[in-house]
């Protein structure tokens, strides 16, 4: 198995599942982006699956559809299992997106979410995908451009220092530009028909909400460890929070990243 890389070991934080649960209603997400593609007796697979709330919101709403999960945490893995309630037609397997143990052809919809900012070989993991799924079926892939690094009006101290930890995540394989790549990666892994949607996420106008709030400063906490290691010291790791933190409090900024959405069909 490919080594995974420091970035991907925030996804490892226990913490950093439950938050991303919390920030998704999987029943809306799954009627926005698959309910087209789901029939009864459709093969599914989550990758990245975490674990599995929208697989499980799949199961509930289309009882005939069959769904496995893959995801690189065993931690996970066994959430998204001892969540299952032993249904028959649910699995989850542990793997790396990078290097699936899976037959090719096996699954009529393939679908990932805000993976493959966090890996590295990110083609090799679309190139899997489509692999796996069977001719005709369709492949969707989900993740953000530009998070953590728009704002306005500009702090530079905080940009800066923002600017600093990228440049330092990107060695790791984290890229927080690769909604914008999805598109050339699902072309150039062979997919055809391809659908692009790109909506407003992280959308902050004005003074944060409370409950929002609440999340950044989790996130934060959770990236701790490589803010230290990226700015070089525990105070600097604590001062860069505590700027951004403030800045998000403020009435007069605005914060935002953009959400890109991927369809397309392998073809026959």
């Amino acid at each position: 198995m490919a080594r995974l890389s420091p970035a991907t070991y925030i996804m490892e934080d226990p913490r950093e599942a439950s938050r991303l649960a919390r920030k998704v209603n999987p029943d809306a997400w799954m009627k926005k982006y698959l309910d087209p593609y789901l029939f009864p007796g459709a093969e599914v697979l989550s990758v990245g699956c975490g674990p599995g709330n929208i697989l499980r919101a799949i199961a509930t709403s289309h009882p005939k559809v069959n769904g496995t999960g893959i995801d690189v945490s065993a931690v996970r893995v066994q959430q998204g299992t001892e969540a299952n309630h032993r249904n028959p037609r649910l699995r989850f397997i542990c793997g790396d997106a990078r290097q699936m143990k899976l037959p090719s052809g096996s699954f009529d919809l393939v679908y990932t979410r805000m993976l493959l900012q966090y890996i590295p070989d990110k083609e090799t993991a679309v190139a899997e995908m489509v692999r796996v799924c069977k001719p005709g079926g369709v492949v969707l892939i989900q993740d953000l451009d530009g998070q953590l690094v728009w704002h306005y009006p500009e702090e530079t101290l905080m940009q800066e220092t923002i600017h600093r930890v990228m440049k330092s995540l990107a060695e790791t394989g984290f890229d927080p530009f690769v909604g914008r790549k999805l598109f050339w990666m699902s072309r150039n892994a062979g997919l055809e028909n391809l659908q692009t949607q790109v909506e407003c996420y992280h959308l902050i106008a004005g003074e944060i909400d409370p409950g929002i709030f609440e999340q950044w400063e989790l996130k934060l906490e959770i990236a701790r460890p490589h803010l230290e290691r990226a700015l070089g010291s525990e105070y600097e790791a604590d001062e860069e929070i505590r700027r951004f933190l403030n800045y998000l409090k403020r009435p007069d900024t605005l914060t935002y990243s953009t959400l890109f959405t991927v369809t397309g069909e392998k073809p026959q």
